[in-house]
């Protein structure tokens, strides 16, 4: 079987959370590293001493070992990243949300996928975090088929990043993109079909408001609620709070059907949870059927050295999993360009309603790349 080897565009906390998730796996290495930031770099070396820092990704495709990609890079970075690398040597890539951050890129995204010959993967953590993926699984029996989704998360600000990408619309792609793509893919993953109509009202209240960059304010939004129907008549709504980290869970995820419903709690990193008050939560799922009524709790424990590696409740693990079986040629990629493209388009039409003030309707958005 094909060892893979990586080579990593982009190392800081996300791209150090890969590398610390690679070492776990018994059939992949590190090869080859590209950041341009001096801290950054330093760190990563720590992890991956072993592997050879390169000054571009050119230098980084021309190590004849590497044989698969990741890339980690700030977020208006990927799309000119994945041109570059189909240029030169398209290899099997995992790459991180959001796939774009400009609606004008949705072309090249197209014409992207339709020459790339090799697996892209879209980086979607949230699906792979146990007690979410138990959640997706279970869905249909336990609601009888969900008509209503809700997705919840209370959560920390943005965290400091490189050359504070994150506080800008213009490189972040804005918070309803760059943050809340995943719960979008979740919520169409779901449903399984497209939206059709979106509508959102959100805005910057706390956050970040007393920052200076380049004498610029950071524009980044903090808080939202965003209502999304499916073509299937389904409705899904999202709650985004950034300045709840005083909360027990993170992520509270509810669908529900004319059979009952379904529910899962997903505690934030056990890193933040405050040690005086003993050990974090566990991740729990919790099935409400209507007859018998009567909830049943299930604890969904996550192993704790994958705690360790990461901030996604292990779900970073479980994704490289799937990657290296897809870079290996034994399965297609769990998340495709598609899905990518879709989670974006949702992000952007929510952002446009919360803007406007009025519903946006996508059903007439040009098809995704396939």
């Amino acid at each position: 079987m094909t060892t893979i080897r990586y080579g990593v565009i982009g190392c800081g906390m996300m791209g150090q959370e890969h590398l610390r998730n690679i070492a776990l796996l018994p059939e992949a290495e590190v090869v080859a590293v590209y950041e341009p930031d001096e801290g950054m770099r330093a760190e990563a070396a720590r992890f991956v001493p072993e592997a050879t820092m390169v000054a571009s990704v050119a230098d980084l495709l021309a190590i004849e070992a590497v044989n698969c990609l990741l890339i980690a890079s700030p977020n208006h970075m990927h799309l000119q990243q994945l041109e570059e690398i189909a240029r030169i040597r398209p290899l099997p890539v995992l790459v991180e949300k959001p796939l774009f951050v400009d609606p004008a890129d949705a072309p090249r995204l197209a014409e992207l996928r339709a020459a790339y010959p090799a697996p892209i993967w879209v980086a979607m953590e949230y699906r792979y975090m146990p007690p979410v993926a138990h959640l997706i699984r279970e869905a249909e029996a336990a609601t009888g088929g969900v008509r209503m989704l809700t997705i919840r998360e209370h959560r920390f600000p943005f965290l400091a990043k490189v050359n504070n990408w994150n506080r800008f619309n213009a490189t972040s792609g804005g918070t309803l993109v760059e943050k809340c793509c995943h719960f979008f893919d979740l919520m169409r993953l779901i449903a399984g079909c497209n939206p059709v109509r979106v509508m959102a009202s959100s805005g910057q209240a706390v956050n970040h408001l007393d920052e200076t960059y380049n004498g610029e304010t950071p524009d980044i939004w903090d808080n939202a609620y965003v209502i999304v129907e499916f073509e299937s008549g389904l409705r899904a709504m999202l709650e985004l709070c950034m300045f709840a980290e005083g909360s027990r869970y993170q992520e509270e995820i509810s669908a529900v059907g004319p059979r009952g419903k379904i529910e899962c709690l997903v505690p934030g990193p056990g890193r933040f949870w405050p040690s005086d008050l003993g050990e974090p939560p566990v991740p729990q799922v919790i099935v409400s059927p209507r007859h018998p009524k009567g909830p049943r709790m299930l604890d969904v424990p996550v192993d704790p050295e994958l705690l360790e590696a990461g901030d996604h409740n292990g779900s970073t693990f479980y994704q490289h999993q799937g990657f290296v079986r897809a870079a290996q040629g034994r399965q297609d990629p769990e998340v495709s360009l598609s899905d990518g493209w879709w989670a974006v388009t949702m992000g952007m039409a929510a952002q446009e309603s919360a803007r406007t003030g009025k519903a946006v309707e996508i059903a007439s958005v040009a098809h995704a790349p396939r």
